[in-house]
């Protein structure tokens, strides 16, 4: 969600219970205006807070120009003290998804985990059966892969969250003909009807169902605005719910597959914004839950 709006935003998400203190969100308010001003961004938006055992961090994205183009991703302990996280890669995203368990709080701290060779594995086992003195060479297969730092997990649980659950109304953001994408300030906001429909809803991430649609099915859509995926067809079906708040005001969607993620969005206006508070655990129990 925006910075300079972050104190009326957390009161429209507020509803799932989760939220800042009046201190955190006058620090954070300060903090993210002299952010954005240190490192030259155009935009910084407040992102959200994963909670570890010893401590919390803090999240915040640096924008540029063209809102599609990867994201500059800071963290601090304090909400006064930023440091710049990382640029993500494929490899730091599956390591991080083979690590299981709650965040510690501190980035320094290192996490092991043991490889094993599948081939010299079930070589060992049918050696194991014809001797027991194949005892020793069960060592053979097991490999240690480089320790991973917390601050990779960190933002590789951040990419992970924002390619699944991070969205934005449709018809906010709009491609140039360059490949582009920037704010459409023609958007005034979905009417009452549409906001509470996941199609009215993209991921905001690169697409992967859309090029699978026929011919058929993209005659109806703007390529200006349609160029991202819609939530309809999420997977598992379900996975998202849709609220109306504060008087039938206010829309706002939670995911269970991701717990602590909402996003809220008041219709006929330009208000809408995303925020996590959560563990960075994903909730791999949600298809037995439906």
């Amino acid at each position: 969600m925006e910075a300079a709006s972050l104190p009326a935003a957390l009161e429209l998400a507020a509803g799932g219970g989760a939220g800042l203190s009046p201190e955190k969100r006058a620090v954070l308010g300060a903090s993210l205006l002299l952010l954005q001003r240190d490192y030259r961004f155009e935009r910084v938006w407040f992102w959200g807070c994963i909670q570890g055992v010893r401590g919390s961090y803090y999240i915040a994205e640096g924008l540029g120009p063209d809102r599609a183009a990867p994201r500059s991703r800071l963290y601090s302990l304090n909400c006064v003290e930023w440091s710049l996280l990382p640029p993500v890669t494929e490899e730091m995203v599956a390591q991080a998804e083979q690590l299981k368990g709650r965040f510690q709080g501190d980035p320094s701290f290192e996490y092991e985990h043991i490889e094993i060779n599948a081939e010299d594995a079930e070589r060992l086992f049918e050696d194991e059966m014809t001797t027991r003195k194949a005892l020793p060479l069960k060592f053979a297969y097991v490999s240690l892969k480089p320790t991973i730092k917390e601050e990779a997990r960190l933002v590789a649980t951040i990419e992970q969250i924002d390619r699944a659950v991070g969205i934005i109304p449709r018809g906010a953001f709009v491609k140039t003909p360059l490949g582009s994408v920037h704010e459409n300030r023609n958007f005034e906001g979905l009417s009452l009807t549409e906001a509470k429909k996941l199609s009215s809803y993209f991921h905001f991430t690169k697409p992967f169902n859309l090029k699978n649609k026929t011919l058929l099915e993209k005659a109806d859509l703007d390529p200006s605005t349609d160029f991202l995926d819609s939530l309809e067809h999420d997977i598992p079906q379900g996975s998202w719910t849709v609220q109306l708040e504060k008087g039938d005001t206010v829309v706002v969607l939670r995911s269970l597959l991701w717990l602590g993620l909402t996003f809220y969005h008041v219709p006929v206006t330009k208000q809408y914004g995303y925020i996590y508070f959560g563990t960075g655990e994903k909730n791999f129990d949600l298809p037995f839950m439906l």
